[in-house]
């Protein structure tokens, strides 16, 4: 039973994979101001790429930094130095996925911010330092419209959940807070969208551009591994990964790793609200 319920869910992952990464498979939108159109509401998208990227940050985060160390590979704010031979720390990995998606035609904001940050430029101001406040007292996301950008925002905790961070964060020379422990809420990843709700192409748009982001940053990564003056330091790209020694996974196996933890439920939460609208649909066709 159990192996007929692994291969069940990875067939689904498989097709939410597909769908995602091409249009075929979505219901085609009926016109561009048609009633069916906008059928997400935005704080559902950002909520399900801020789930996603938990998993992406988290994996990334233990996976090859936490693991990556112990095997001798190196971590560094610097990496893209010509003379450090090193990958990119955690939150510099969310700011180069942050970068991609700028470069795209997606109007899809990402940040993190703190209000004990290392970069200055990165502390919380105004209405998001005081919802922030509430994020670091129950963890809830907070959504809402910022006034002055014209853009609907979602705020979400993000937690020390390895290591690697906490230690960095509290050794690091600019940091201003050393006492970070294992669970804190060490700031909130923001993101941003100019429209209250979205199509299906609008949603898988914000998705695909997240995961162009994702695998954009890690093949940076090991571009720069390429480019390593001493071969000691390159550690061997394929299917392994840094828990089984001197190895790294190709761009292809990390986010087919993200893919396979994250899909089902972005495949779950697309069809409820397929089901819902052509409820809706059925509800006013009675009427």
């Amino acid at each position: 039973m159990n192996h007929l319920k692994t291969k069940w869910i990875f067939l689904l992952t498989s097709c939410i994979s597909i769908i995602i990464q091409s249009c075929g498979g979505v219901p085609e939108e009926t016109s561009s101001n048609g009633p069916s159109d906008k059928v997400f509401a935005v704080a559902d998208i950002l909520t399900l790429v801020a789930e996603e990227n938990d998993i992406t940050r988290t994996l990334y985060t233990k996976g090859i930094v936490g693991a990556g160390k112990k095997q001798g590979l190196k971590f560094d704010e610097d990496w893209q130095d010509d003379e450090i031979e090193a990958g990119p720390l955690p939150a510099l990995f969310l700011r180069g996925i942050s970068s991609d998606i700028r470069k795209s035609d997606v109007p899809l904001g990402l940040y993190l911010g703190s209000d004990f940050p290392i970069n200055a430029s990165n502390k919380f101001q105004g209405k998001q330092a005081e919802l922030f406040t509430k994020i670091k007292a129950d963890q809830k996301p907070q959504h809402f419209y910022e006034e002055d950008q014209k853009l609907y925002t979602s705020m979400f905790a993000d937690l020390a959940v390895a290591a690697p961070c906490v230690n960095c964060h509290n050794d690091h020379k600019s940091t201003t807070k050393t006492d970070w422990k294992l669970g804190d809420v060490m700031g909130a990843t923001t993101w941003q969208y100019p429209s209250d709700s979205l199509s299906y192409k609008e949603a898988i748009g914000v998705i695909n551009a997240y995961r162009n982001g994702t695998k954009a940053i890690y093949n940076a990564y090991l571009k720069e591994i390429a480019a390593f003056k001493i071969d000691s330091t390159k550690p061997q790209i394929g299917k392994n990964w840094p828990s089984k020694g001197f190895y790294l996974p190709t761009a292809e196996v990390f986010i087919d790793s993200v893919r396979k933890l994250a899909s089902y439920h972005s495949m779950e939460t697309l069809l409820l609200v397929e089901r819902k609208d052509q409820n809706t649909t059925k509800d006013l066709a009675s009427n």
